[in-house]
């Protein structure tokens, strides 16, 4: 386990960003967090992104990394218009769904959408393809520096 079970942080059990992700993934993958769902050798991708953010990560602990300190820049309410279309077959899961909170640095309001193409085996997410939309983040965080 990774530990956040007992927060509310994005990640965490009470979390809004692991409860949408637990509902689409119902079913096929087990966890007490988010991180808990993920295989140790997973790959994610990030294709469409912001400036600065890794394009690949591979391995839960590098994950982990990467999200450590995600609530002291983004704090994330609420998640929701979550869709899931699922291939059986091949273990795949596309997720649709949105995240709404605030920028830490700016207070401005942050709502993105997101696809992500969730490949599991073995009730473990094995590989992460993830999309979303890089302005809702630059409008929550002000960038580039000086934009209203």
């Amino acid at each position: 386990m990774t530990k956040y079970t007992a927060d509310s942080s994005n990640f965490g059990a009470d979390g809004p960003f692991f409860r949408i992700i637990r509902d689409g993934l119902k079913g096929l993958v087990d966890g007490e967090d988010y991180f808990d769902l993920l295989a140790e050798d997973v790959v994610f991708e990030y294709v469409i992104s912001v400036p600065g953010y890794p394009r690949r990560v591979e391995g839960r602990q590098n994950v982990i990394e990467l999200y450590r300190d995600y609530d002291s820049f983004m704090t994330v309410r609420s998640a929701d218009h979550l869709r899931v279309y699922r291939d059986p077959a091949a273990g795949v899961v596309v997720l649709e769904y949105e995240v709404h909170g605030q920028s830490v640095q700016t207070g401005r309001p942050y709502d993105n959408r997101f696809a992500s193409i969730v490949t599991v085996r073995d009730g473990k997410v094995t590989h992460w393809r993830d999309y979303l939309d890089p302005l809702a983040v630059f409008d929550a965080t002000g960038w580039p520096e000086g934009k209203p």
